[in-house]
């Protein structure tokens, strides 16, 4: 039941976000699937049963003695002796205990969700390369066409006697090369598509959809440093693990006091046979409390200092912790404005290139002249449109990094 709650909670906060509707379908089959995310959030309810552990009483003793030489007394001799004992430890050291534990239990939750942020982060930094990959093959695929258009104008030209043989030559191993490229880019499928799909624990060769278009939207990054510092799961956990050290030390002043034991005794008398008395057999029933003497201090003092180090440790820990996602922040940032700005900058170069290429394009259909100009200007456009789609899928895992780090609901 609870393993079912925490997927729906999962699946909620997807629901949440801006993302693609097959993003978002990973995301969901990452959450419900990830051995990673599944075994952190098992190890944060093995320590919800440490709770009643230690926030319960110790077990009662019962004891049995039998009296091989009987000893008498004036109601007759005693056979045997039971013993029941119950120790209490001092007031407040239960609760304590237990919240010490709880609050631990509470920070492996917080583990729990800063694994489940780096699952989600995991999943788009594999998700948007095989984005890339299939654009690039888009790209390349497209500059063959356009390349094998180009020789069989170049080749015609030449027959005609309007071109250059020197034209089919340079056309064909710029063709060659665009082959090539997309040889390999095809190649790289399968070991882009394994790692995403390790990633969702599902077949390695299981096929993947993938969005068409991307858009640089410099609106989904609306974190804050305030909300970075406030939200981080890793930062909640240490300060519930500071929280969780208080309590041990609240814990161990306690268990350094006195232990109170409550108990009680049955004597089994048998009757005398010599002669007759008041309460002859007679079985006695006698109440008994024991308090514990704690002489042996060292141990409570090493358990009250190590909780106290334990708190500085945390303290610090957080501290580096806040200065280090500041940096992170401030140097992710930076990468997701740069890749903006880059794809403006393409966007602007693959317009004027464009249109470029068609007056350089035109100027050789009409006097067959300046055809090395022409592929020079066609490799210009195919380099600046693999940039944008590079400087797109940079954008989008710079800002998947940044909900990573902001701990961005989804």
């Amino acid at each position: 039941m609870k393993k079912l709650t925490v997927i729906l909670m999962l699946i909620w906060c997807i629901a949440q976000s801006g993302y693609s509707q097959t993003l978002n379908e990973y995301f969901r089959i990452a959450a419900e699937n990830n051995p990673g995310l599944l075994a952190q959030y098992k190890a944060y309810e093995a320590a919800l049963q440490k709770v009643p552990q230690v926030s319960s009483l110790p077990d009662p003793t019962f004891s049995f003695g039998y009296f091989i030489s009987n000893v008498e007394t004036r109601v007759g001799p005693q056979r045997a002796r039971f013993s029941l004992t119950q120790m209490f430890p001092w007031f407040g050291t239960l609760r304590a205990q237990g919240d010490a534990v709880a609050l631990m239990a509470e920070a492996q939750l917080q583990a729990f969700f800063e694994a489940r942020n780096r699952l989600y982060y995991q999943v788009a930094a594999a998700y948007y390369p095989l984005y890339e990959l299939e654009r690039l093959r888009d790209i390349e695929r497209e500059n063959i066409r356009i390349l094998e258009s180009y020789k069989s104008i170049a080749t015609e030209k030449f027959e005609n006697g309007t071109g250059s043989m020197v034209d089919v030559l340079r056309v064909d191993i710029t063709l060659k090369d665009a082959q090539t490229n997309l040889k390999i880019l095809d190649e790289k499928q399968k070991p882009l598509l394994t790692v995403f799909n390790k990633i969702l624990n599902r077949a390695e060769d299981a096929p993947a959809q993938i969005a068409d278009t991307l858009k640089a939207d410099m609106f989904r990054v609306a974190a804050l440093k305030d909300s970075m510092l406030a939200n981080n799961p890793v930062l909640r956990k240490l300060e519930l693990n500071y929280q969780s050290a208080q309590a041990a030390e609240r814990a161990a002043v306690k268990q350094g006091l006195p232990k109170i034991g409550l108990g009680i005794d049955y004597v089994l008398v048998d009757e005398r046979t010599d002669m007759n008395v008041s309460d002859n057999g007679k079985d006695v029933i006698m109440p008994m409390i024991s308090v514990s003497i704690p002489i042996f201090r060292s141990k409570y003092k090493a358990a009250r200092e190590e909780a106290r180090l334990m708190q500085q440790s945390y303290r610090l820990r957080q501290e580096d912790l806040r200065n280090q996602l500041i940096s992170d922040y401030e140097m992710l940032w930076f990468e997701i404005s740069k890749q903006q700005d880059l794809v403006e900058l393409y966007d602007t170069q693959i317009k004027t290139s464009r249109q470029t290429l068609n007056l350089l394009f035109t100027a050789y259909g009409n006097a067959g002249k300046d055809f090395e100009e022409v592929l020079r200007m066609e490799q210009q456009l195919l380099k600046y449109q693999k940039m944008k789609v590079t400087a797109l899928t940079q954008f989008h895992i710079a800002v998947e990094k940044m909900y990573y780090l902001t701990a961005k609901e989804k």
